[in-house]
């Protein structure tokens, strides 16, 4: 595997010590899928003065030079060029520009409030406060791509087509939007650190600078006119018996079909188990309400054909979906049915999530490739 899953303990090791070093290095063994051992790791983040960041080459088991681990932030932001490991699915990957969503955690209740007991599945109608949380919108190096086993596909962001085929959707794959604490800073002597198509057309090297990767005019023009599509604005999370769920809805356009307006929404959804039991997730149970009045209920095994492991080697699965309405806005909510070991079963809550419309302005004059189409 060209990447490692960095675990929670070692994160909180690699935090404790960077209270006392500006900066420390990580020396991981990316061909293996087991968490690294924490008593080698620790001896060597304590007792080496500069180790590199080692990933593998997809073809073979030859382990080459990424970089020096940085020191991560734990206050301000990344700065455009900053490039990275994911915390969570390993791969490496070169901030393009933050965005500061609004984060509706639902474990987070006031104090004076008690949380309610419901049925797993229920909707919960109570108002939840946002909060700002910063995110980043990334590029994703191809060469780990195949790798991240954690995910049903490479992340990618989705347009709608701009011609008569309504039902056209394409993609820019090695896209993907990153938490502030996902990230795990590392730099590099290398020129093009990371192999994407949109490396290059995005960012340019200067020496004098630091990070040393500097944004092109071409990913300003880019980030403007494409600014509705891109925007992460809300983000929403829960956790059911140590299984917690995240949701990122995203507004695609408005087409006409039929003599009808069809408006259509992604929303990228993690899986993340928390606790120490293996689960693995069995089923789907969906509630889409629409302003035109609908409310449709979706039922169906695993997700994306997939139904995929929770564990300790392998704690988190992401993946993404469409959904279309025939009205402005709605709202979504649900329930994953997951199984334990010993056969028995329980619900996750799906936190629920509008889905609202913008002013349709579809992406029509600048959109770089590689295109994927999902048509």
């Amino acid at each position: 595997m060209a990447a490692c899953v960095i675990r929670r303990t070692l994160l909180s090791t690699v935090n404790k010590y960077n209270r006392k070093h500006a900066i420390s290095v990580l020396n991981v063994d990316l061909n293996s899928r087991q968490t690294p051992n924490m008593t080698r790791l620790s001896c060597s983040l304590f007792n080496v003065q500069q180790k590199r960041l080692m990933s593998s080459r997809p073809e073979g088991k030859v382990l080459e030079t990424v970089g020096v681990f940085e020191a991560p932030k734990q206050q301000g932001k990344y700065e455009t060029g900053q490039l990275f490991l994911h915390s969570v699915f390993g791969y490496r990957g070169i901030v393009l520009f933050p965005w500061y969503a609004r984060l509706y955690d639902r474990d987070v209740i006031p104090a004076t409030e008690s949380k309610p007991t419901e049925p797993p599945g229920a909707h919960r109608s109570k108002e939840v406060k946002g909060k700002t949380h910063t995110y980043y919108q990334v590029l994703i190096d191809t060469r780990d791509c195949p790798h991240i086993s954690q995910r049903s596909q490479t992340e990618a962001v989705t347009f709608l087509a701009n011609h008569d085929d309504s039902r056209a959707l394409y993609a820019i794959p090695g896209l993907d939007y990153v938490s502030h604490e996902d990230i795990l800073p590392y730099n590099s002597t290398d020129q093009v650190p990371i192999q994407h198509e949109l490396f290059e057309r995005f960012l340019q090297f200067n020496a004098s600078k630091v990070p040393p990767f500097i944004p092109r005019d071409t990913l300003q023009a880019w980030q403007e006119k494409n600014h509705p599509w891109l925007e992460l604005s809300d983000v929403h999370r829960e956790t059911t018996e140590n299984i917690r769920v995240t949701v990122i809805p995203f507004y695609m356009g408005m087409r006409e079909a039929q003599n009808s307006h069809v408006y259509w929404w992604r929303y990228c959804i993690r899986l993340e188990n928390m606790g120490e039991e293996v689960v693995q997730l069995r089923e789907r149970h969906w509630r889409i309400f629409s302003l035109s009045g609908t409310l449709e209920t979706v039922r169906g095994r695993g997700v994306v054909g997939r139904e995929p492991v929770l564990s300790e080697e392998q704690p988190a699965f992401q993946y993404s979906s469409h959904v279309s309405l025939q009205a402005p806005s709605g709202h979504m909510w649900g329930s994953y049915r997951l199984e334990r070991p010993n056969g028995t079963f329980f619900d996750v809550r799906i936190p629920p999530f509008s889905l609202e419309s913008k002013k349709d302005d579809t992406p029509n004059g600048f959109l770089p490739g590689p295109f994927t189409s999902l048509a």
